[in-house]
């Protein structure tokens, strides 16, 4: 990316960024955000995560809950094409979003990126649209994604862990997540990601079926399924649009999921 270029999409970030002698053409340094003094008290005595490049962990995997009455068939089996996958997420009746969805957001990008970007769960503006990230968390997204060269037109996946908007924009909860997660495992199979990018707490835990905190989870690449996929995590923009200051840290694991990619090839 043109160092003009960078500079206009690091600006849309709210990030002060330069170029230091001998950069890497395609990214540019971050200048590093203030921390908070209580945030540097709450980090004191945390592990320090090793670098992305040596780090591979394996999560602790939590017991599939289902919360309330609600009763998940752990049976089902999503269709394995598009158009079949398409059609059972759109007539889906799996949980208790359904009867309150405007319609169901399936996801939306190149069906055979290699970077896969999985959200939490769709908002009003989703719901009336039927595609992830159209709202203001979704113009930043797009930010940054052409902040390493991505775009949800020709080189990413976008898609998120239920299909359905939970009432009142609240979390999906964990009978919600479980009755998608078998869409949500057959779209990643048939797009075969070189990388994974979990966006906020919910999509990392569900993904990794873990209840390991945020702080935690990211840092480190994790595995994904049986084959293994590279899965990264970072904060949703929702998040970041809610304290800028973390933005910097967003931007620094923008750069190793760019890195990470291109050293796969």
């Amino acid at each position: 990316m043109k160092t003009a270029k960078r500079k206009q999409v690091l600006k849309a970030l709210e990030i002060e960024a330069w170029v230091p002698r001998g950069a890497e053409p395609a990214v540019a340094e971050v200048a590093a955000a203030p921390v908070e003094e209580e945030a540097e008290k709450r980090s004191r005595g945390r592990p320090r995560l090793n670098p992305i490049a040596e780090t591979v962990v394996a999560t602790k995997v939590a017991e599939r809950p289902s919360k309330g009455n609600a009763v998940v068939r752990t049976d089902y089996v999503a269709p394995t094409d598009w158009e079949g996958l398409r059609a059972a997420v759109k007539s889906c009746e799996r949980c208790k979003l359904c009867p309150t969805r405007t319609q169901t957001v399936f996801g939306t990008g190149n069906e055979h990126a290699s970077l896969m970007v999985v959200g939490e769960g769709p908002g009003a503006d989703e719901d009336a649209s039927g595609e992830p990230f159209v709202g203001r968390a979704g113009k930043l997204l797009d930010e940054m994604l052409k902040s390493i060269g991505r775009s949800r037109k020709d080189n990413v996946f976008i898609a998120n862990v239920v299909k359905c908007r939970p009432p009142g924009n609240r979390d999906p909860e964990a009978d919600e997540a479980e009755a998608c997660r078998p869409f949500l495992e057959q779209q990643i199979k048939l797009v075969k990601p070189k990388m994974i990018l979990a966006l906020g707490r919910i999509a990392a835990q569900r993904l990794l079926q873990t209840d390991e905190p945020l702080s935690k989870l990211r840092g480190p690449i994790h595995e994904y399924g049986p084959d293994k996929t590279p899965l990264f995590i970072t904060y949703h923009p929702a998040y970041l649009m809610r304290s800028p200051r973390e933005k910097a840290k967003s931007w620094d694991d923008l750069k190793k999921v760019y890195r990470h990619i291109e050293k796969a090839g």
